[in-house]
């Protein structure tokens, strides 16, 4: 009895910290509500197809436009004149390369009064490559598993029963399949670079996932020689924990337009 209620209350608090690390990432949507208009415009979208931008437009003899420029470059602002269906005015975002960015932000304009979405800054969307389910879908099942194992882990360490070896055997195997196999095959697929880590770049899921990885294997090793193994182990999974509140995809692969332009300027010199 005591063990299902460890495995439930372990699986709670892997769940709330993947919906805390979801709604808070830089490619969940986001919303607002400005003069009575609700909006959600997408931060994540596929190079398969262009962005859809739409926003709601009730009042009639109203104009709205789409404002969206490369990110991170000296472009000026291309304005577009959104068509209005229904009620809701839309507009499409060129498709971008993988890691590509784009900031955007819409405009509504009726008589001499004229409203800005979102108010203060602009939306940053990136576009990704698609993953193949078979890819992707066992990337996030091994990622929840190694969170639940770790935080389970961490529970039997806590109150210092059974054997830690299994548990944290778990907890090693899925975290290298899934952060160290699986995850970096979706990353090539999304944005066309396999690991862009240390010692190869700053790509924080890759970084992040790399730490709770060596943490895991201190904490293994520790428990494999018995050398003080129930600090590692909480050692261990309070770092996997802390590590994976940071947003995902924060800081992630980021196309250079600035390398891409003078890659093919210099190509036609």
């Amino acid at each position: 009895m005591k063990n299902t209620f460890y495995w439930v209350l372990a699986l709670l608090i892997t769940l709330a910290s993947a919906y805390y690390q979801r709604i808070s990432g830089p490619t969940y949507p986001e919303t607002g509500i400005h003069n009575n208009v609700s909006y959600k415009f997408e931060r994540s979208h596929s190079t398969s197809s262009d962005q859809l931008v739409e926003i709601p437009v009730t009042a009639p003899g109203t104009e709205a436009y789409l404002c969206w420029k490369r990110f991170k470059t000296n472009d000026d602002f291309t304005v577009e004149t959104m068509e209005l269906e229904n009620s809701i005015a839309k507009a499409y975002l060129p498709v971008q390369p993988p890691a590509g960015k784009l900031e955007y932000f819409v405009k509504i304009k009726r008589d001499n009064d004229e409203s800005r979405f979102p108010t203060e800054h602009n939306v940053v969307t990136r576009f990704k490559g698609d993953v193949p389910p078979l890819i992707l879908i066992p990337h996030i099942i091994l990622i929840f598993l190694a969170m639940l194992f770790s935080v389970r882990t961490c529970i039997e360490a806590l109150l210092k029963e059974g054997s830690l070896y299994k548990l944290t055997l778990y907890t090693l195997v899925t975290l290298f399949l899934g952060g160290m196999i699986f995850g970096p095959i979706t990353q090539l697929y999304a944005f066309g670079a396999l690991w862009t880590g240390i010692p190869f770049g700053y790509d924080l899921t890759d970084n992040k996932t790399l730490i709770a990885l060596i943490g895991w294997i201190i904490a293994g090793y520790k428990v494999y020689k018995n050398k003080n193994p129930k600090f590692w182990v909480i050692f261990a999974a309070v770092l996997m924990f802390i590590i994976f509140l940071i947003p995902h995809s924060l800081f992630g692969s980021e196309l250079d337009y600035s390398k891409m332009y003078f890659e093919v300027r210099s190509s036609q010199t």
